[in-house]
């Protein structure tokens, strides 16, 4: 058993239906393999169905599962809405939403054009308030109880970072809905958990934001105190939890998995673990001999 193994016991999401945003590739893709293996009904969805249906029946034949593709444009209320009863009507119901569409540019903030900034923006908040809005209003309506949200946020939702603002000003916009709707919706019988991934390398995701040689010179290992980046399995693992029945009693959190990275950047001295032992040794003899 190690960090790459399958944590919960079979059949632990049986009978529950998800939908995934972003479900087609990467994270999502690896977080619907898993929810499908414990047996839920899983609905994926993006804008490229193409790609969708390709995800979707490789999943099903490597899963035995059930899997739905269907296109949407979360930045559109009426295409969620469109989604939201195809997979009804395909499932009957759905359980648990996970908010995982999104979109990034690294650059310089005065490089960007207000569009652009517009762009990730509309994918990562206003997607997500209107996936949260279409499906939360309809469990209220129908009196459904024992319902999820799980928002995948990130690290700098909370400090901020340069270089990525508007991803920055979008998660943090999720991750303040996702602590009030826990506070505010929790008496309809839902609950609203986050995750907020550190390093998880996907080839697509990564190759856009690091073209070329950019991300071997940037190695993000290097940032994590364990000194490695994390496995597709391990979020899969922690998402499959906070959709499960096992968390219960877990509501308006965000759970951070980043092998410690964002607390190493946030401490004022820890660029001090450059300093060789040698020196140590010397600035130890400087100080006695300062207090002698």
């Amino acid at each position: 058993m190690n960090h790459t193994s399958k944590m919960l016991r079979d059949n632990a999401l049986k009978g529950k239906t998800i939908v995934v945003t972003g479900g087609g590739s990467g994270l999502g893709k690896a977080m619907t393999k898993y929810f499908l293996e414990l047996g839920a009904n899983v609905a994926i969805t993006s804008r490229n169905l193409e790609k969708l249906e390709a995800a979707a029946k490789e999943l099903e034949v490597e899963t035995k599962g059930t899997c739905l593709p269907i296109q949407c444009d979360v930045r559109h209320y009426d295409q969620v809405e469109t989604m939201h009863k195809a997979v009804i009507n395909k499932f009957g119901k759905v359980d648990v939403l996970l908010n995982n569409a999104a979109g990034n540019f690294i650059s310089p903030t005065e490089r960007l054009s207000a569009n652009a900034f517009d762009t990730i923006i509309d994918i990562v908040l206003k997607g997500s308030k209107n996936c949260t809005l279409a499906f939360g209003k309809h469990w209220i309506n129908t009196k459904q109880t024992n319902t999820i949200v799980l928002n995948i946020v990130t690290t700098y939702a909370w400090t901020g970072s340069g270089y990525v603002v508007p991803s920055a000003t979008a998660k943090a916009g999720v991750l303040a809905m996702t602590r009030s709707l826990a506070v505010e919706w929790a008496k309809y019988g839902m609950r609203f958990n986050a995750i907020a991934p550190g390093p998880f390398p996907t080839k697509g995701a990564w190759d856009r934001l690091m073209p070329g040689n950019l991300k071997d010179k940037f190695d993000m290992s290097k940032k994590v105190p364990l000194q490695r980046v994390g496995e597709h399995q391990e979020l899969a693992n922690l998402a499959a939890y906070l959709v499960s029945d096992f968390s219960a009693y877990i509501n308006g959190e965000v759970i951070t998995i980043d092998g410690g990275e964002w607390l190493k950047g946030a401490g004022e001295f820890n660029m001090l673990e450059e300093i060789p032992q040698e020196m140590w040794d010397q600035l130890e003899m400087m100080i006695r001999a300062n207090k002698s």
